[in-house]
């Protein structure tokens, strides 16, 4: 089959696109032909870390179809088709196929495309789990989301008004538009203003890849508000936890999350997203053997929504 691996050697880390051996699913294992995979922040972040699959392919977001399944399956049945986050199971969706279990997996409705559903599965789990798991969103309440622009925060945005809130979303000048189409009260370009410069307060703020010091959220919430660090760099990631516990004694919480994949949330998003109620936001669709070009455009940091590799045809 073909695959795109990671290959390092006295070169820059590469990723390269040829020919493997096809993998054989155990007999607790699905083999899944794959027809679209998106590509994430983990993706690139697990390689600068040198977190590497055994097998050296990454991708985790896949859908596709069942083609084989071993002895012990009992829920999927050859022909089912299927989307989910493979990277508790060691990534490898950036290829033709994969062998997974089947308990990552959720099907995928005949209304809702591949490419769409390759679309969801880190991106619109994280979004949800910051926002319910975390941050309890409640109707009614005043909802930030900070960063909107990207994979998480098209959902985020989406998925607030859902559940009911007013929602307030900062973004670059170029995403104003479309964060706006998406349902948001409130529409902020970050160049232009400073939303904490304004005086409100946010019953619940969502920072995609933040970059203001956790004092500022802090000061932007209601008296019994909740932060939630979704994600970012190092240099984000370790403030909100080091300093997230102390700053949350008191009323006001600042909480950061580590999204884990969950079947049952997509299960829920799949719902919403056949419904009509939320729509993945695609910024490009590339070919398989463009997946390295894909990849740096996506670690540029200006993708709007999701970058999905198309494997198959739809």
């Amino acid at each position: 089959m073909k695959a795109v691996v990671f290959e390092k050697s006295n070169s820059p880390e590469v990723l390269v696109y040829r020919e493997v051996e096809k993998p054989v699913p155990n007999d607790a294992e699905v083999l899944i032909k794959i027809h679209a995979v998106s590509i994430n922040a983990a993706d690139y972040r697990s390689m600068r870390l040198g977190i590497v699959p055994k097998r050296k392919i990454y991708g985790a977001d896949i859908a596709g179809t069942v083609e084989a399944t071993g002895k012990n399956i009992q829920k999927l049945k050859v022909g089912d088709e299927v989307f989910g986050d493979i990277s508790g199971c060691g990534f490898g969706g950036f290829a033709e196929y994969v062998t997974v279990p089947e308990n990552v997996l959720a099907l995928k409705p005949a209304g809702v495309s591949f490419k769409d559903a390759a679309a969801i599965p880190m991106a619109a789990v994280t979004a949800l789990q910051g926002l319910r798991n975390l941050g309890n969103i409640q109707p009614g309440q005043k909802v930030l989301i900070y960063g909107a622009g990207g994979g998480v925060g098209t959902f985020a945005v989406q998925l607030a008004r859902h559940f009911g809130t007013d929602v307030t979303a900062v973004c670059s000048a170029k995403n104003v538009d479309l964060i706006r189409s998406l349902g948001a009260d409130q529409v902020i370009d970050y160049a232009e203003e400073d939303v904490f410069r304004k005086g409100e307060h946010f019953d619940l703020i969502l920072a995609v890849n933040g970059n203001r010091p956790l004092s500022v959220y802090k000061r932007a919430l209601t008296p019994k508000g909740i932060f939630v660090m979704v994600g970012g760099a190092l240099s984000q990631v370790i403030p909100s936890l080091l300093f997230g516990a102390i700053l949350s004694i008191g009323d006001k919480k600042m909480r950061f999350l580590a999204a884990k994949p969950n079947p049952a949330d997509l299960e829920f998003i799949i719902q919403l997203v056949e419904g009509g109620k939320v729509k993945p936001v695609i910024d490009r669709c590339y070919p398989l053997h463009e997946t390295a070009e894909a990849m740096r455009y996506l670690m540029q940091g200006h993708a709007r929504g999701k970058v999905v590799i198309q494997v198959l045809p739809e």
